[in-house]
């Protein structure tokens, strides 16, 4: 039997997340060193996965089937494709880099605080999530996708509720039950999804008789397996619903921009770079493959949704006062391209989407870590307590400039290549939605920018005239990021050749092809 590398690479976290815990209370800095060391290590499984991946081999790679539950036809199925390839590589890239900026975020409050910051606790969860996220990726059974597909939502919780931002003006009371309340809406907006989506898969078994990806695509592929125009309908809707709430899709959002504001930085980039990219990875690779005249039906509607989402989260954006709502309603807006570039039925598109949600990890992440250490010297996450802090932290301005130029796709750093092929996909088949999409990177450049500006530079506010900045540390978490910014920026072919191949088989199960140019080339 050959090595189950995608098991290897979702248990050692989880197993990871297990030894973190049990370090005793005593032996904080034991407990940080091992989980990081636990990361790097899976980040060094998901980097096999990589190279051992061939995008010009079979659709499903790696594979790995075993019987779990046979009563009910449930199998421990996993395989990747050049989608699932990606975002595994880009969680446990970005994984390392959440526990670094993180390293005092669960430390011992103040003696006589009454919260209760178990650090070997924050760390071991954020470890849970990566595992659980992981193997979501890898899952082709679908009862197992739906397992880990929920309960990520447990440990995100705590991270929500237990370990908030510090920097809060109305005293840790009051703080507590803020924090309280985004984690309790969190996983009552995630939990309502995830059991519409349960009543779905049951009803799938019904239809099909067993809960493997792979054999109930093909049955579809072949003919084998009909189903009727409205159950087909329901099934992807119920699918399409928990999907949305998790991607986040206007309306079902605003779940978000609680999260994140009471989250610590690392815990926010996790909800935002990490979590929320298995929404829309599901929608690729679930709500099409297995629903893909119903996907067709429903294109309309979701594509204005994501219009919506893309111009309402840019225009929010512009008019927050807190930096970490700002960076929740631009990831919305961001969100938005996503999914319109998904449902947009052509190879430009999704290609465009999965590049997307790769290279939006990396910026978000990039610039609400920066915004964290920004938040974390001064104690307060609101733009108004800001200003001229460029002349006393030019390096922390620096990349917290690149991170905002990242946000708004400035040509030459990676978001402007997916947002470019979203676009043209768009355009292609729906111009007009196209069109106004693009407004979306006007405020973008609004929000971004005006940032900056209030942040950063005019004179120095005497509350920052002595903030230092960034450490080393700090560096180290920062400067890959940005260094992948301007390479894929300038070089995106080592992502696009692996999703790629991905996408086209995508498009052949919902037999599209792209549009014909509507004038020929001059010859």
């Amino acid at each position: 039997m050959s090595f189950p590398l995608l098991t290897a690479t979702a248990a050692l976290p989880a197993l990871g997340a297990v030894a973190t815990a049990a370090v005793p209370a005593a032996r904080r800095t034991a407990a940080k060193w091992l989980a990081l060391s636990v990361s790097l290590a899976t980040l060094a499984l998901a980097i096999t996965v990589l190279v051992r991946f061939d995008p010009n081999g079979t659709r499903y790679q790696l594979t790995e089937s075993h019987a779990w539950i046979k009563s009910f036809g449930v199998r421990y199925e996993l395989g990747v494709d050049g989608i699932a390839v990606a975002l595994i590589a880009l969680t446990a890239l970005l994984i390392p880099f959440i526990i670094l900026a993180g390293w005092h975020d669960a430390d011992p409050l103040e003696t006589g605080s009454r919260r209760w910051r178990p650090t070997q606790g924050f760390f071991a969860l954020i470890l849970a999530v990566e595992a659980m996220v992981l193997i979501s990726f890898e899952a082709t059974d679908v009862f197992l996708f739906y397992i880990f597909f929920e309960a990520m939502l447990i440990p995100m919780y705590f991270l929500i509720g237990g370990f908030g931002d510090r920097a809060h003006a109305q005293g840790e009371e009051a703080a507590s039950t803020q924090r309280s309340y985004a984690a309790v809406k969190f996983l009552l907006y995630n939990l309502v999804g995830g059991l519409i989506m349960l009543a779905a898969v049951i009803g799938l078994y019904v239809v099909a008789g067993n809960f493997s990806l792979q054999e109930i695509a093909q049955a579809r592929a072949s003919g084998s397996l009909h189903m009727a125009t409205s159950t087909e309908r329901w099934l992807f809707l119920g699918f399409f619903f928990a999907f949305a709430v998790k991607a986040p899709l206007w309306p079902l959002h605003t779940w978000l921009p609680n999260a994140m504001q009471e989250s610590t930085a690392p815990v926010a980039v996790l909800i935002t770079a990490v979590v929320d990219k298995v929404g829309t990875f599901a929608m690729l690779r679930y709500c099409l493959q297995l629903f893909p005249q119903a996907s067709k039906w429903a294109t309309p509607v979701v594509l204005v949704l994501a219009l919506i989402g893309i111009v309402y989260g840019a225009l929010l954006a512009v008019g927050q006062r807190d930096i970490k709502r700002l960076v929740a309603y631009a990831s919305i807006s961001h969100f938005g391209f996503i999914i319109m570039g998904i449902f947009a039925m052509t190879s430009q598109g999704q290609s465009g989407a999965t590049l997307y949600m790769v290279n939006h990890g990396i910026s978000t992440a990039a610039w609400m870590l920066v915004a964290g250490f920004l938040i974390s010297r001064r104690g307060s996450r609101l733009i108004a307590d800001y200003g001229g802090v460029q002349k006393v932290a030019p390096v922390l301005a620096g990349t917290f400039l690149i991170g905002g130029l990242a946000t708004l796709s400035l040509p030459g750093l990676a978001p402007f290549v997916s947002e470019f092929l979203v676009l043209v996909g768009t355009f292609t088949r729906y111009p007009a939605i196209g069109i106004i999409a693009t407004f979306g990177i006007v405020l973008a450049a609004l929000y971004a920018l005006v940032l900056y500006q209030r942040t950063m530079t005019g004179p120095v506010k005497p509350e920052v005239s002595a903030m230092p900045d960034l450490r080393v540390r700090e560096l180290v978490v920062v400067a890959p990021l940005i260094v992948l910014l301007i390479f894929l920026g300038v070089y995106p072919k080592p992502v696009t050749d692996i999703v790629n191949p991905a996408v086209k088989q995508t498009m052949s199960d919902v037999h599209k092809k792209d549009p014909k140019p509507s004038v020929e080339a001059a010859k």
